[in-house]
């Protein structure tokens, strides 16, 4: 998801485009990558939630592959948008499967440490996209992610196909799960306003602000794809330490100020890109920004596992829609806006839009 972070000046340049052009590179992964919770979620309850999400997986290296090897803007957006297809059904899926093993009292913890992968790919994929785009080009860091996630995604089978059954609790998840689940997950005031909430942070946090700190840099700043991505990296600094303070953070504060410190940090962090005097200060407010939005993000993860337990894959799946539709939805218009705010404007109406929506989920949490 972080990978084209401090691509897309240079797949502007190679294309012959406006880095707002290329926005459709995010916004398709992202749209695709929720609408695919629509079936994804169902299909998990139904089959087995770490084998749908194994099958993606492999699904979602090929088209890694294929991406590496297209020759025009249109070609790229299509298979980006495939990429976001397969990838997510892979994440909820397996944060399902959590929720469906780990007891609420024990689950923002553990969710924290299952939150290291993401959070060391998020530490990575920029600074390694950046330098290997400096090496050779931006096909490379495509062909070299699309390998991997090949190796791992077969590695996971092997081990499923050892692991016997599936689980005994998945037959309960048939009835409760599909159109039915989604039906009782909206009809519940709780579940709109979660859904309106992840809405929300996609729009203004994964599409509207955190894609574009690459191309702050590269053409505020005068930095190259490389040195864009270690300053990124700075955000997963963050977000790592988010996961080994979990536990505390969740036993001092409670859900509800946890919550709101992480909109507060947000909201911050934000106004402080959008006054940054160099990419000094870029780099330190990257970490605290990943912090906060994992204080933020980690308790509506949780909820979302418990909003229908009955079809765990199904609500995981509606959060995850609502997530990234927002965030589709952000990243066009972010994209459309840096033509009449320019990025300090636009991080600016990002921050204030994050406090106002903290603000709004903390009523909801009880």
């Amino acid at each position: 998801m972080r990978l084209l972070d401090p691509l897309l000046p240079l797949l502007a340049r190679d294309f012959g485009v406006s880095v707002g052009a290329v926005s459709g590179l995010v916004a398709g992964f992202v749209l695709f990558y929720g609408l695919v919770q629509v079936g994804a979620g169902p299909l998990g309850d139904r089959f087995g939630k770490a084998r749908v999400a194994c099958a993606a997986l492999l699904l979602y290296g090929l088209c890694l592959l294929g991406s590496a090897l297209a020759a025009g803007l249109p070609t790229l957006v299509a298979l980006r948008a495939a990429s976001g297809f397969f990838a997510g059904a892979v994440i909820p899926l397996l944060m399902a499967e959590l929720g469906d093993a780990v007891p609420y009292a024990e689950r923002q913890a553990v969710i924290g440490r299952f939150s290291t992968g993401m959070v060391m790919a998020q530490l990575l994929a920029g600074p390694a996209a950046g330098v290997l785009a400096e090496l050779a080009d931006w096909r490379l860091p495509f062909l070299l992610l699309g390998l991997f996630a090949l190796v791992v995604g077969g590695v996971l089978a092997r081990r499923l196909a050892g692991a016997g059954s599936r689980r005994a609790g998945e037959g309960r998840a048939r009835r409760g799960g599909g159109g039915f689940g989604y039906a009782a997950l909206l009809r519940a005031p709780a579940g709109r306003r979660l859904m309106g909430v992840a809405f929300l942070n996609g729009f203004f946090l994964f599409g509207g602000a955190f894609p574009f700190v690459g191309a702050f840099l590269v053409e505020e700043f005068g930095r190259n794809a490389a040195e864009a991505g270690l300053v990124i990296a700075g955000f997963g600094l963050g977000a790592f330490a988010y996961t080994r303070l979990a536990r505390r953070l969740v036993r001092r504060l409670g859900e509800r100020r946890l919550l709101l410190a992480g909109g507060v940090g947000l909201s911050l962090g934000l106004g402080g890109l959008a006054l940054a005097g160099g990419w000094a200060q870029v780099a330190a407010l990257q970490a605290m920004l990943g912090l906060a939005f994992y204080m933020f993000h980690g308790v509506l993860q949780v909820r979302a596992t418990e909003a229908l337990p009955e079809a765990r894959g199904t609500a995981v799946g509606a959060f995850a829609l609502a997530l990234f539709l927002g965030q589709g939805a952000g990243s066009l218009v972010f994209g459309l806006g840096l033509a009449a705010l320019g990025y300090r404007g636009a991080f600016a109406v990002a921050g204030a839009g994050v406090l106002a929506l903290a603000l709004w989920a903390r009523q909801g949490v009880r």
